[in-house]
């Protein structure tokens, strides 16, 4: 039976692989692909074809190493080509960071995928990547992209504050305190202290947060921007997800 971690991983992949065939475009502010860029059409309805498949392909015992393995490979070249640049042209920029966070932990979901489904490679060019030492650095990637991600919450606390939902009461308390458990979690699992508790309350938290701010803003404007940040949130916190399954509760992810 499939678990549901990866359902929901692969149904949020699908949803905006979906869009992308829909609109013609690519993920927004999430895939910032700059305008120039030859044939940025063709590459949208590409890349849209390669998440609904490759989704879809996670959910059938047969293409679920292919269909990982090309997700892995596709999720990276999405942080390496189109945020980690604006992190190095900025550093100092604190929502460069934040935008390399999110798609960060969305890596590490799929290499936990693809490090889970290949098994432990006997080939040098991809021990590192697969069975435990691909799942292991997978974690560490996703710990320290909570981080920034927290720290965005206090550093942009007014824009934080706008989406707490105005019928919460102490609205600012809930900013700075989602902010707080983004970090809380993040160092939970780089240190090892009840890491698969940490990670599955950041998926339950991302998750509340998907429920609160997005699907309402999806029902009152069912917008290309608000769809992908609706599907954008779920495939974090489906990813999330992943990571805490591959975790045990007392272990490191130096030693899990």
């Amino acid at each position: 039976m499939l678990k549901l971690d990866r359902v929901f991983f692969a149904l949020g992949l699908i949803g905006l692989g979906i869009l992308s065939l829909v609109f013609g475009d690519f993920a927004l502010q999430w895939q910032p692909v700059p305008a120039w860029v030859p044939a940025r059409v063709f590459l949208a309805y590409a890349s849209g074809a390669v998440m609904v498949v490759g989704g879809a392909g996670l959910l059938w015992k047969r293409t679920a190493v292919l269909s990982s393995g090309v997700l892995f490979v596709y999720s990276l070249l999405w942080l390496l080509l189109l945020k980690l640049p604006h992190v190095v042209m900025a550093p100092l920029q604190e929502f460069n960071w934040l935008g390399f966070g999110e798609i960060a932990v969305i890596v590490a979901g799929a290499w936990v995928l693809f490090a889970s489904d290949r098994g432990q490679q006997e080939s040098s060019g991809l021990k590192f990547a697969t069975g435990e030492s691909g799942m292991r650095i997978a974690r560490y990637l996703f710990a320290f992209a909570l981080i920034p991600i927290g720290l965005s919450h206090f550093v942009y606390a007014p824009q934080t504050i706008g989406f707490v939902p105005e019928w919460l009461p102490f609205r600012p308390a809930w900013a700075y305190l989602t902010g707080a458990g983004h970090i809380a979690a993040g160092l939970g699992v780089l240190l090892g202290v009840f890491p698969r508790l940490a990670a599955l309350l950041e998926a339950g938290m991302i998750g509340v947060f998907t429920a609160l701010v997005w699907v309402p803003l999806v029902v009152k404007t069912p917008s290309q921007l608000n769809w992908t940040g609706f599907l954008i949130s779920w495939t974090i916190a489906a990813a999330a997800w992943v990571v805490a399954g591959s975790l045990a509760n007392k272990q490191s992810p130096a030693t899990n």
